[in-house]
């Protein structure tokens, strides 16, 4: 299927490794300009070089080593590409841990990363979707949105409150072929999935292996998600075909979620 996206213009955060790298992927993938912002040079510079191997039609792509969730990280993103298309909002999320243990500042940083960040570029980039008449905003989020995991009381939160905003603005702008939805990861083959699993390991006493057998016997699929697959997801997301789908919230964790709604 053609996405019929070819020739627009991306701005993709944190797509240096895991799900932000595969929506980048995807993109060029389709003739898609990306712009990829992550903070990691070295890592930023490999994704780019991938991204030019696959990009079709010459279309050209670049990369902004920023860090996405302060003001001169965001400014120096849309200073490279101030006219997105299509915006996938993503940032590392907060770290594990009890919630006796986090401060005030713990949750104003969670915050800012993963509700207030994707909420500024949003405000920054959506007038002008709306002006030429196509825009596709895609967040990626969390599964724990739907079903919490306790050790990620601040992504819980933090993330929860971004949805809340995305209902409410994603029906005001579809009527002008914008849309914005979220996608909901599960157990992806990621560095922060990594980091979970180990912290639940820690706090039930167990190895990191006994942990991520416990995540997987939870999993229908029966495996963790690629995030070329992910990237997949975010493409529809983001084709001409999908300006009748948005304010979602879209899971993908192999079944894991065991509710009907």
């Amino acid at each position: 299927m053609d996405l019929g996206i070819r020739g627009k213009r991306a701005l993709v955060c944190a797509a240096s490794k895991g799900l932000g790298r595969g929506c980048a992927l995807a993109l060029a993938a389709e003739g898609v300009g990306v712009t990829i912002v992550a903070r990691g040079q070295e890592a930023l510079a490999a994704t780019l070089a991938e991204l030019r191997k696959i990009g079709a039609g010459g279309t050209a792509h670049q990369a902004v080593a920023a860090d996405i969730t302060t003001p001169e990280g965001r400014a120096a993103a849309l200073d490279a590409c101030p006219d997105p298309d299509i915006l996938v909002t993503n940032a590392g999320g907060p770290p594990p841990g009890d919630f006796r243990d986090w401060t005030r500042e713990d949750w104003l940083k969670a915050l800012d990363a993963n509700m207030l960040t994707p909420i500024e570029l949003i405000k920054a980039t959506v007038d002008g979707m709306i002006a030429r008449r196509f825009g596709r905003i895609v967040n990626i989020t969390s599964a724990a949105v739907k079903a919490p995991i306790d050790v990620l009381g601040l992504s819980n939160g933090a993330r929860s409150g971004l949805t809340g905003f995305v209902a409410g603005l994603s029906r005001k702008t579809v009527k002008y072929n914008v849309t914005i939805n979220n996608l909901l990861p599960g157990l992806f083959d990621t560095d922060r999935i990594r980091n979970v699993v180990g912290a639940q390991a820690k706090a039930k006493g167990i190895d990191y292996e006994q942990a991520l057998a416990e995540r997987l016997a939870t999993i229908p699929a029966g495996r963790i998600g690629d995030p070329a697959e992910f990237g997949a997801a975010c493409a529809f997301l983001c084709s001409a075909h999908a300006g009748f789908i948005t304010g979602q919230n879209w899971l993908l964790d192999g079944g894991a979620y065991p509710g009907t709604f």
